[in-house]
Protein backbone atom coordinates (compact mmCIF):
# COMPACT_ATOMS: atom_id res chain seq x y z
CA UNK A 1 0.00 0.00 0.00
CA UNK A 2 1.31 3.47 -0.85
CA UNK A 3 2.08 5.78 2.07
CA UNK A 4 -0.29 8.41 0.66
CA UNK A 5 -3.20 5.97 1.03
CA UNK A 6 -2.49 4.91 4.61
CA UNK A 7 -5.38 5.77 6.90
CA UNK A 8 -4.86 5.54 10.65
CA UNK A 9 -7.43 4.62 13.27
CA UNK A 10 -7.54 6.55 16.54
CA UNK A 11 -5.59 3.79 18.32
CA UNK A 12 -2.99 3.70 15.53
CA UNK A 13 -2.56 7.48 15.85
CA UNK A 14 -1.64 6.96 19.51
CA UNK A 15 1.04 4.42 18.58
CA UNK A 16 2.35 6.72 15.84
CA UNK A 17 2.56 9.61 18.32
CA UNK A 18 4.68 7.42 20.60
CA UNK A 19 6.95 6.51 17.67
CA UNK A 20 7.21 10.10 16.41
CA UNK A 21 8.21 11.15 19.92
CA UNK A 22 11.03 8.61 20.08
CA UNK A 23 12.10 6.24 17.35
CA UNK A 24 13.14 3.57 16.70
CA UNK A 25 11.54 1.61 19.49
CA UNK A 26 11.25 -2.07 20.27
CA UNK A 27 7.92 -3.75 20.80
CA UNK A 28 8.68 -3.89 24.51
CA UNK A 29 9.49 -0.16 24.69
CA UNK A 30 6.33 0.73 22.80
CA UNK A 31 4.24 -1.61 24.94
CA UNK A 32 5.55 0.09 28.08
CA UNK A 33 4.84 3.56 26.65
CA UNK A 34 1.34 2.61 25.58
CA UNK A 35 0.61 1.02 28.95
CA UNK A 36 1.63 4.29 30.64
CA UNK A 37 -0.24 6.52 28.17
CA UNK A 38 -3.38 4.47 27.50
CA UNK A 39 -3.44 1.54 29.91
CA UNK A 40 -3.06 -0.95 27.05
CA UNK A 41 -1.60 -4.41 27.54
CA UNK A 42 1.34 -5.72 25.52
CA UNK A 43 -0.88 -7.81 23.24
CA UNK A 44 -2.93 -4.77 22.15
CA UNK A 45 0.17 -2.77 21.24
CA UNK A 46 1.82 -5.63 19.35
CA UNK A 47 -1.41 -6.34 17.43
CA UNK A 48 -1.61 -2.69 16.40
CA UNK A 49 2.05 -2.70 15.33
CA UNK A 50 1.48 -5.78 13.14
CA UNK A 51 -1.58 -4.16 11.56
CA UNK A 52 0.29 -0.89 11.00
CA UNK A 53 3.23 -2.71 9.45
CA UNK A 54 0.88 -4.48 7.03
CA UNK A 55 -0.61 -1.08 6.09
CA UNK A 56 2.82 0.42 5.46
CA UNK A 57 2.64 2.93 8.31
CA UNK A 58 5.60 1.45 10.21
CA UNK A 59 8.42 -0.92 9.45
CA UNK A 60 10.30 -3.31 11.66
CA UNK A 61 13.96 -4.16 11.49
CA UNK A 62 15.71 -6.91 13.35
CA UNK A 63 17.99 -5.32 15.94
CA UNK A 64 19.82 -8.28 17.38
CA UNK A 65 17.36 -10.56 19.13
CA UNK A 66 14.48 -8.04 19.00
CA UNK A 67 12.52 -6.07 16.43
CA UNK A 68 12.70 -2.31 16.38
CA UNK A 69 9.92 -0.24 14.81
CA UNK A 70 10.08 3.10 13.08
CA UNK A 71 7.40 5.17 11.37
CA UNK A 72 7.27 5.26 7.58
CA UNK A 73 4.92 8.25 7.66
CA UNK A 74 6.01 11.69 8.74
CA UNK A 75 3.71 13.38 11.24
CA UNK A 76 3.07 16.22 8.77
CA UNK A 77 1.99 13.95 5.91
CA UNK A 78 -0.28 11.90 8.17
CA UNK A 79 -1.87 15.08 9.58
CA UNK A 80 -2.40 16.50 6.09
CA UNK A 81 -4.08 13.30 4.88
CA UNK A 82 -6.31 13.21 7.95
CA UNK A 83 -7.22 16.90 7.53
CA UNK A 84 -8.05 16.48 3.85
CA UNK A 85 -10.22 13.47 4.63
CA UNK A 86 -12.04 15.34 7.42
CA UNK A 87 -12.61 18.42 5.26
CA UNK A 88 -13.94 16.31 2.42
CA UNK A 89 -16.24 14.21 4.62
CA UNK A 90 -17.63 16.89 6.90
CA UNK A 91 -17.36 20.18 5.01
CA UNK A 92 -17.44 19.01 1.37
CA UNK A 93 -13.87 20.25 0.96
CA UNK A 94 -14.66 23.81 2.08
CA UNK A 95 -12.04 25.21 4.42
CA UNK A 96 -13.98 28.47 4.78
CA UNK A 97 -17.09 26.54 5.92
CA UNK A 98 -15.03 24.77 8.58
CA UNK A 99 -13.43 27.99 9.86
CA UNK A 100 -16.85 29.70 9.89
CA UNK A 101 -18.33 26.86 11.93
CA UNK A 102 -15.45 26.85 14.40
CA UNK A 103 -15.46 30.62 14.84
CA UNK A 104 -19.22 30.61 15.52
CA UNK A 105 -18.91 27.89 18.17
CA UNK A 106 -15.99 29.36 20.09
CA UNK A 107 -14.50 32.79 20.44
CA UNK A 108 -11.14 33.11 18.73
CA UNK A 109 -8.36 34.83 20.61
CA UNK A 110 -6.67 37.82 19.01
CA UNK A 111 -3.56 35.65 18.56
CA UNK A 112 -5.56 33.03 16.64
CA UNK A 113 -7.16 35.71 14.47
CA UNK A 114 -3.72 37.18 13.73
CA UNK A 115 -2.40 33.72 12.83
CA UNK A 116 -5.34 33.12 10.46
CA UNK A 117 -4.77 36.50 8.78
CA UNK A 118 -1.08 35.68 8.35
CA UNK A 119 -1.92 32.30 6.81
CA UNK A 120 -4.44 33.87 4.44
CA UNK A 121 -1.97 36.55 3.36
CA UNK A 122 0.65 33.87 2.71
CA UNK A 123 -1.86 31.86 0.66
CA UNK A 124 -2.77 34.98 -1.30
CA UNK A 125 0.90 35.63 -2.15
CA UNK A 126 1.34 32.04 -3.30
CA UNK A 127 -1.78 32.30 -5.48
CA UNK A 128 -0.55 35.57 -6.99
CA UNK A 129 2.87 34.01 -7.70
CA UNK A 130 1.24 31.04 -9.45
CA UNK A 131 -0.91 33.33 -11.60
CA UNK A 132 2.06 35.38 -12.86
Amino acid sequence: MEKENVSLSEAEWKVMEALWDREPATGRELSERMEQRCGWNRSTTLTLLRRMEAKGAVESVQAGPVKAFRPLLRREEAALKETESFLSRVYHGSLSMMVSTLSQKQALSQREIDELYALLKEAEVKTDDQND
